[in-house]
């Protein structure tokens, strides 16, 4: 008689079932059917690029504090890896998609940032400084994991406009995903010294980061700025 084998659940197989819900209405956002299709206004990705280029200049503090708080000299080595290559390899993405459409990087980082954005931003910075290096990862993870499950989507696709086809590629590539599998085999091994207690409260912080993200795409296909 065989014995039935049993199903191991990661910890972040467990975090990511609480923000399916999310990423199914990610996918299924205008911005990003929009990008499949190519019928994504020119306005709404510039709006994008440039909040991008102004939240990803915070993101990069935010796992520079990660680097600091991280429990292992690996987990800080590859945080603050992470954190330079968000600066430099990003920037060089943003200006080549910014120049294609017009923009300099001084108009960019003029515009002021979105509400969206700094909101999101605060996010980040608080859990990060507050809460606990398990916290941290939790809030920064979706950024990572979402954009490199949209990428192999958007990428299996392909886009018939050669500047949104450009970006799919971007975070579409083994490259992009490899980085993401540093941070899921982090937050896996964190998740096996925690209680239950604190890996709902992981869970709580990544699906408030997972809402975010949803915010940030939605804030840039309707152009969003300061009511006042």
């Amino acid at each position: 008689m065989e014995t039935p084998q049993t199903t191991v659940v990661t910890f972040t197989g467990t975090l990511w079932s609480g923000i399916e819900d999310i990423y199914a209405k990610v996918v299924a956002h205008p911005f990003i059917t929009g990008l499949l299709d190519g019928t994504l206004p020119r306005e709404s990705f510039r709006h994008y690029v440039i909040q991008d280029a102004h939240y990803l200049r915070g993101y990069a503090r935010t796992l520079a504090v990660c680097a600091a708080r991280a429990t292992t000299d690996e987990d800080t080595v590859m945080f603050a890896r992470h954190a330079g290559n968000t600066v430099v390899v990003e920037r060089e993405l943003h200006e080549s998609l910014l120049a294609e459409m017009g923009t300099t990087p001084d108009q960019a980082v003029a515009e002021p940032i979105g509400p969206t954005t700094r909101a999101y931003l605060d996010f980040l910075a608080v859990t990060a400084v507050t809460g606990s290096f398990a916290e941290s990862v939790g809030a920064v993870l979706p950024c990572y994991w979402i954009y490199a499950r949209v990428g192999e989507l958007l990428r299996a696709h392909g886009s018939p406009d050669p500047l949104y086809h450009r970006w799919i590629n971007a975070y579409g590539d083994d490259a992009f995903q490899g980085i993401v599998e540093e941070v899921l085999g982090v937050a896996d091994r964190l998740g096996e010294r925690l209680g239950a207690e604190d890996r709902l409260l992981v869970g709580e912080r990544m699906r408030t980061a997972a809402r975010y993200e949803w915010m940030f795409w939605d804030a840039a296909f309707r152009h969003e700025s300061w009511p006042v």
